[in-house]
């Protein structure tokens, strides 16, 4: 089991990201999460992850486990991640942009995320968004980095 979780809150065509403000990846958009705290589960530890970063409540959405990233920087492996993704209502009410202790919270088209142009953003989400597996299925991203350059994603399904 990996220590950390990070999870993409949608509404329709939107996803709910985060502006960081600290390392890693501070000043780039990506998703909420944290770390597993001693003897949480995974699910008790992300719906904890996005009350505390939102101020969403776990019964406005539907959460799923969509499988686990690992990173590896020039050859070694560094660990992973947990990944979810959580489906808020269409109708759902949360005014953005909303400034936080972690950062910056905006929804965000998903056609913002994906544009190729778009450098604003962590380098593997346009994939991750582009990978997220049908249910039940789960998968797992491998990322290969030397220093904050990608060189190489792949995924495999569970």
């Amino acid at each position: 089991m990996y220590q950390y979780t990070l999870c993409f809150i949608e509404r329709a065509d939107e996803i709910l990201l985060l502006n960081r403000q600290k390392a890693p990846w501070m000043g780039s958009w990506n998703g909420v999460g944290g770390k597993i705290e001693q003897g949480e589960s995974l699910l008790h530890s992300i719906k904890r992850e996005i009350t505390e970063e939102t101020g969403i409540p776990a019964n406005a959405y539907q959460i799923r486990d969509i499988g686990v990233m690992k990173w590896f920087v020039s050859g070694e492996n560094l660990g992973g991640m947990h990944l979810f993704i959580a489906k808020l209502p269409e109708d759902y009410h949360y005014p953005t942009p909303k400034a936080t202790e972690e950062g910056i919270l905006d929804f965000k088209k998903k056609t913002w995320i994906l544009n190729p142009e778009n450098t604003g953003i962590v380098n593997n989400l346009p994939y991750i968004l582009q990978h997220i597996p049908l249910k039940p299925n789960r998968i797992e991203i491998s990322t290969d980095y030397q220093e904050n350059i990608l060189l190489h994603i792949n995924h495999q399904t569970l």
